[in-house]
């Protein structure tokens, strides 16, 4: 077993409260919890079962060696 690992994004949810949290190598995953804990512990479960998805459709799992994470200033 291989493992991997993900970046993710945890952002406030500003209309519900809480968390949301994505994770941009695996389209269309994402989760949301109150905390940052619980939107940690509930990304995890949704990246295992995206994995899951995608080894029962035979589909390649993506090289996360290679995610870089940056930021860009820019003035407004």
């Amino acid at each position: 077993m291989m493992n991997y690992d993900f970046k993710v994004f945890i952002e406030p949810d500003m209309e519900a409260g809480g968390y949301i949290v994505t994770c941009p190598t695996l389209h269309g995953c994402y989760s949301q919890g109150d905390t940052i804990e619980e939107a940690l512990v509930n990304i995890k479960e949704a990246i295992e079962l995206c994995i899951e998805d995608m080894k029962e459709h035979n589909e390649t799992l993506p090289d996360t060696s290679k995610i870089l994470i940056g930021s860009v200033m820019v003035a407004a």
